[in-house]
């Protein structure tokens, strides 16, 4: 099949285009100012969360958003900064540092426009459900305990990375709960669980923040100092204060003494990866959600290409990991976005905000943001999807655990390659269990599916014939199993031997390899295979992999009733000698 860029990398946004007109502009518009408002405290919360800032989180949110928008391949994809990337993004900042997380994030973008440009969009929408559900809700599990610290008002500035350790050092020093802080948390908590029962107009998140940051701003200008107010902290008390688009930059990184720049690299690579594959899962997920929303189909490719060029420019403005959004693509979808002009919009609204309101940034209280990723993490953790597969007790229940459970203890990029692992496991698995290998005796019953017409006797199969169908894809897992089956027969008993393949789709390397084997030795033990209703382009398969060539012609028959004509014959032959 031959290669065309415009297959792979098609923006919907010039495709709408053709089309658009001042109506749709006008819902864009409003989509796009509603989506832009409900990106800013998210934005902002998971900047700090990832261990970066305020600033980090916008600037992500701004340019992320556009470029996705810009050259995706969703019409009301939403992108930016999430929660799936708070864990990865702290765990490399921690350990390499903000230059470490800008050379992490540029290769996970080099990963993703390769994945787009090579076709992957359509395989990695492949990953079974249970695997996904198993790492996000780990990861809400993971965003829910480093909330603890600021929810609690706890002051702790050396909290372990690990899960248990860390949770082990919140009870030791629980005694150091800021009460005014945890007030305004579950203040917050509650705005932000009861404001959709009121009007979801609003959003929950943005009224918590409002109404914390103006109560919060009050006690500490009028409240007596007695009060302590003053000990409750705000974003403006610990981080720098956005001011405006940082001036692209170069990252310097320094390796360790001993190591190269490229030792460096290949130590960020699998936190590279990990990203790649999070963010297209995330992305792709988002985009298949909002096609069944919109009735549209996105072109996951694209969409790969476009995450990987945010992911690729983003850093050098200091910006964090970002992905396509369901929360807020399906904002924009409920408020009328229908292309990625509400994308763009979106963007520029963030940019206002970086631009004129950051000094009012500031003013949020740390305990606030702690309430709104508690909820997020809650909106991530997919409870209700869990809880009914532990009603089947199946194996994807132990696949969502598993996964579950790597990504709390260990970490993200330990869940992602297993998780990856067990998809294939999986496919191989159920793959294998829809293969069946039949062994047939003295007659065959047309009338249960032959491959030709039906005839209403059966079939009676000579003596000294077996007959093995194989129904489903002959690959390496089916061919040792088939291979066993056929070496436990003894040759005097059976020097005949038809293999049905009407039903099979496709061979494998190893499956020709086998049967190869299996026709040299069935040759050394006086005993003939013969191959029935093999499919063209299986039989093409064959014919490159060398395998017609150790046959002799007549002994591969279209069907059943040939083969077992060829059969007599050969049976005839035998008597004769």
């Amino acid at each position: 099949m031959q290669y065309n860029i415009k297959d792979v990398f098609a923006p919907k946004l010039f495709q709408t285009f053709r089309k658009y007109n001042k109506a749709q502009f006008g819902q864009d518009t409003l989509a796009g100012i509603i989506v832009g408002i409900v990106a800013i405290p998210l934005a902002i919360a998971f900047g700090i969360s990832s261990g970066v800032g305020p600033t980090e989180g916008l600037v992500t949110a701004i340019i992320a958003g556009f470029l996705i928008s810009f050259f995706g391949g969703s019409k009301v994809q939403i992108g930016g900064p999430t929660g799936a990337f708070i864990v990865i993004i702290y765990g490399i900042i921690q350990q390499f540092g903000l230059a470490g997380l800008t050379i992490a994030t540029v290769l996970a973008g080099i990963l993703l426009i390769a994945m787009g440009l090579t076709r992957l969009g359509s395989v990695i929408k492949f990953v079974p459900y249970p695997v996904i559900v198993g790492f996000t809700a780990g990861i809400a599990v993971t965003i829910f305990s480093t909330q603890m610290n600021d929810f609690f008002g706890l002051g702790l500035s050396d909290v372990p990375a690990n899960f248990v350790d860390k949770w082990v050092y919140y009870f030791q020093h629980f005694n150091n709960v800021n009460w005014w802080a945890f007030g305004v948390g579950m203040f917050s908590l509650l705005v932000c669980i009861f404001m959709p029962k009121v009007t979801k107009r609003v959003p929950g998140s943005l009224a918590a923040i409002i109404f914390a940051t103006l109560a919060v701003w009050l006690l500490k200008e009028f409240a007596p100092a007695s009060w302590g107010v003053a000990s409750l902290q705000t974003i403006g008390d610990l981080y720098e204060l956005p001011h405006g688009v940082p001036v692209p930059h170069l990252p310097s990184m320094e390796p360790a003494e001993g190591e190269s720049d490229l030792s460096m690299i290949r130590q960020l690579f699998p936190s590279a990866f990990t990203i790649a594959m999070l963010c297209a899962i995330e992305s792709l997920l988002s985009a298949m959600v909002a096609d069944g929303v919109i009735g549209d189909k996105h072109n996951s490719n694209t969409e790969l290409i476009a995450q990987g060029i945010a992911n690729v420019v983003v850093p050098f403005f200091g910006g964090i990991p970002a992905t396509g959004a369901i929360a807020r693509t399906m904002t924009n979808i409920n408020n009328g976005g229908r292309t990625p002009v509400a994308g763009i919009i979106h963007a520029v609204v963030l940019l206002l905000v970086l631009l004129f309101l950051g000094e009012l940034v500031g003013l949020i209280p740390m305990s606030c943001l702690a309430a709104v990723l508690i909820m997020v993490a809650y909106s991530m953790s997919g409870w209700k999807t869990i809880v009914g597969t532990f009603k089947h007790r199946n194996r994807d229940m132990w696949v969502l655990l598993i996964t579950f459970f790597l990504t709390v203890i260990f970490d993200l990029t330990v869940a992602i390659e297993v998780g990856i692992l067990l998809a294939l496991v999986l496919f191989l698995m159920r793959t294998n269990e829809q293969t069946h290998i039949r062994t047939l005796h003295k007659e065959i019953d047309p009338n249960e599916d032959t491959d030709i017409q039906l005839n209403l006797e059966h079939l009676t199969i000579p003596e000294g014939v077996e007959v093995y169908e194989i129904d489903g894809p002959y690959f390496f897992g089916i061919a040792n199993r088939f291979d066993d089956v056929m070496t436990h027969v003894s040759g005097k008993e059976y020097p005949i031997r038809i293999i049905r393949m009407r039903k099979v789709p496709f061979v494998d390397s190893t499956a020709m390899h086998n049967l190869s084997m299996l026709i040299q030795r069935s040759h050394n033990e006086g005993i003939t295979i013969i191959l029935s209703g093999v499919k063209t382009h299986v039989l093409h398969q064959l014919q490159t992999g060398g395998i017609e060539q150790q046959m002799n012609p007549d002994n591969i028959c279209p069907n059943i009733h040939a083969a077992l004509k060829r059969a007599e014959e050969l049976l005839k032959d035998f008597s004769k000698k």
